[in-house]
């Protein structure tokens, strides 16, 4: 039987109560609607898997109709999802060149800030960039992504004790099971799909990784539809190029929506209680990469890309990330990236909160492991691919890294959350601001991809498109 993972109504409903719990709404009503789904013998949300047991799904009917009456219930956080709302609940918003705005209206960026020139923003043109740095982003975050991919799903202590096991804590190397004890073996097994084409002793150019693919897929909506590109563009473009196969939680969802004929941005909050995890954040490299030294318009790209399948601190971190990717490329220091970043993130945000406490953290605690201990301390009761943790994560690498690219990604992964992703997104900020990667961390430049036209692609290639689209 196929056990089709992360859509099944059934297997939503679990994650969309703690979901409930996380944003604020009525507790009494969430907990009456809790209690009838376990009296029907409903379970809670997995821990890491996507689906549950095939004799769940006597209990659909129910899960739906939960799932609409748990919609039906406000938040009352104050955590806009439209651009303009996000720009006025964010008092650092950057200035912006210009030109990016296709879905929203002009009023409340201009009532929002200028001071896009400390990230090398430029009132005309474009920001000249060092093309050894946009080379470097994408070397980067292959090299975070491919890191951190076969101890997905394992969580700190496991990741910590292979890595001693082998000869390789503090985190200096790819992971390899050459040495690797069989009783630290079984307690602690690879992802089972990456261990084949990640490890040192087998890895050989950079494998397929949603990771990699969805920074693919952005290039390609710059490169079709130009910077006025909309969600619908983008929606086409997942129908036309992206194996559903490829897409998991939020985006899975969004992709049956619009197959059920659903229109963005709907597709986001119908039935979909992934809407604040890390997909989003994991597409929009790109969008900063083509607006160097220009967050602000980094940040309304990654916008109108994160709607079609996320909400608040869901768009919010896919906005932080483009926003910090658009200043790596002219900025010096992993401070001014963060910086960067958190000034598109509303500041009554969880998602601001979170970055900002990690980023003092690690600029103040010498021991990047106690760092990591306060923001499991905070944050361990979110799903691993949350948004707001891996955030944090990121953010508190990055500035504890200070500019050593190893170490950076190494704690990334080491943060035992999502490693791969986090690991991406850390090696591309990374990987910008030092204009490239050390030797070690340079795979074959050829990047497999079930996308049309992108397999066996270079980095060099890409990197170049990227810069051509710069001034597009």
């Amino acid at each position: 039987m196929i056990r089709l993972t992360w859509v099944q109504p059934e297997d939503l409903i679990g994650h969309e109560l703690r979901q409930a719990g996380e944003d604020g709404r009525d507790e009494g009503r969430v907990r009456d609607i809790a209690d009838r789904w376990h009296k029907a013998g409903g379970h809670d949300a997995p821990p890491r898997a996507g689906a549950s047991e095939p004799t769940a799904a006597r209990l659909r009917g129910l899960a739906e109709e939960l799932l609409d009456e748990l919609a039906a219930i406000p938040s009352p956080l104050a955590e806009p999802s439209d651009l303009d709302g996000i720009i006025a609940a964010c008092p650092q918003w950057p200035g912006t060149r210009g030109g990016a705005r296709a879905e929203a209206g002009a009023g409340a960026a201009s009532e929002a800030g200028a001071d896009g020139a400390a990230f090398g923003a430029q009132a005309d043109g474009v920001v000249a960039v060092d093309p050894a740095r946009v080379l470097g982003a994408w070397l980067g975050r292959a090299a975070g992504c491919v890191l951190g991919k076969p101890v997905e799903k394992i969580p700190r202590a496991g990741i910590r004790e292979i890595a001693e096991a082998t000869g390789n804590w503090p985190i200096r190397g790819w992971f390899t099971a050459r040495g690797l004890p069989d009783d630290v073996a079984r307690r602690w097994p690879w992802n089972r799909r990456s261990a084949v084409n990640s490890l040192a002793e087998n890895v050989d150019g950079i494998p397929e990784d949603d990771d990699l693919n969805y920074p693919l897929l952005a290039l390609s909506v710059l490169e079709r539809h130009g910077r006025g590109f909309t969600t619908e563009d983008v929606a086409k473009l997942w129908l036309d190029e992206l194996p559903a196969g490829r897409t998991f939680t939020a985006e899975r969802v969004a992709y049956r929506n619009l197959l059920d004929g659903v229109e963005p941005p709907l597709t986001a909050t119908y039935r979909n209680p992934f809407r604040e995890w890390i997909g989003a954040l994991i597409r929009t490299d790109v969008y900063g990469w083509v607006n160097p030294g220009d967050p602000a318009a980094a940040a309304e790209l990654a916008w109108r890309d994160a709607r079609l399948t996320h909400t608040a601190n869901g768009i919010y971190g896919a906005m932080f990330v483009a926003a910090m990717c658009a200043a790596s490329l002219t900025v010096s220091s992993a401070e001014e990236a963060v910086r960067a970043g958190l000034s598109v993130v509303p500041a009554g945000s969880r998602l601001h909160e979170a970055v900002r406490l990690a980023a003092e953290d690690a600029a103040a605690e010498p021991d990047f492991e106690h760092v990591v201990d306060r923001l499991h301390e905070r944050h361990g009761a979110l799903h691993w691919v949350h948004t707001i943790n891996n955030a944090a994560l990121v953010a508190a690498t990055l500035i504890h890294g200070g500019g050593d690219f190893t170490a950076t990604i190494a704690g990334a992964v080491a943060g035992g959350w999502d490693t791969d992703s986090a690991g991406a997104t850390a090696g591309s900020v990374a990987g910008a601001l030092n204009g490239g990667v050390p030797g070690r961390w340079r795979l074959r430049d050829s990047l497999a991809s079930s996308l049309t036209g992108f397999d066996g692609v270079s980095l060099d290639e890409l990197a170049a498109r990227t810069q051509e689209m710069m001034g597009a």
